[in-house]
């Protein structure tokens, strides 16, 4: 056909290379619509939990013998896991934890003078990360003094005692 001619293409291809352009441009919304799939509705996140710390807490919770060492110093404590504390709040179920909400939730430990650290809910369960912590309200028989309590966290696994914090005021359990 006459004016079917590019001077780079032959005779009759120009014509066709665009027919082939612009049917694939048309196609683009329709294969862009059936590769992705609809967004997943977002999870409504659980509010905060604030840990109670009062004796009646961690009353009826088995009470375990810990030691550790901290800055030179051996520690003998006596305390509770701090995974029983949380189930007993509600704030981590009995069963393994499954992924998406539980596995972003998150304990912050808050010390008086405003130190603070950080456990995740994966670490603590048993089947996952099985980091063993522990509530301690007594070392050596006594009642932590007041430089160290009322409460305090050891951490017997941890190569070093940062996060063994002292003179805890508060546990939260925080969502993502």
């Amino acid at each position: 056909m006459p004016g079917d001619s590019h001077p780079r293409f032959p005779a009759g291809l120009a014509p066709r290379c665009i027919a082939l352009a612009v049917a694939m441009l048309a196609a683009v919304p329709a294969i862009a619509q059936h590769t992705h799939a609809p967004a997943a509705p977002t999870p409504a996140p659980v509010a905060s939990i604030d840990i109670p710390l009062d004796a009646g807490a961690r009353e009826g919770i088995v009470r375990s013998r810990v030691t550790a060492s901290a800055h030179g110093q051996s520690l003998d404590c006596n305390g509770v896991a701090l995974i029983d504390v949380l189930r007993k709040a509600g704030a981590m179920p009995a069963e393994p934890l499954r992924g998406g909400v539980q596995l972003g939730r998150r304990v912050e430990v808050l010390a008086r003078d405003g130190y603070r650290v950080t456990f995740s809910l994966g670490e603590l369960d048993p089947s996952l990360g099985n980091r063993q912590v522990f509530l301690v309200d007594q070392c050596d028989g006594k009642p932590l003094a007041a430089d160290s309590g009322p409460l305090r966290l050891i951490v017997p696994e941890d190569s070093r005692p940062a996060r063994g914090i002292r003179q805890i005021e508060r546990i939260t359990v925080l969502s993502p």
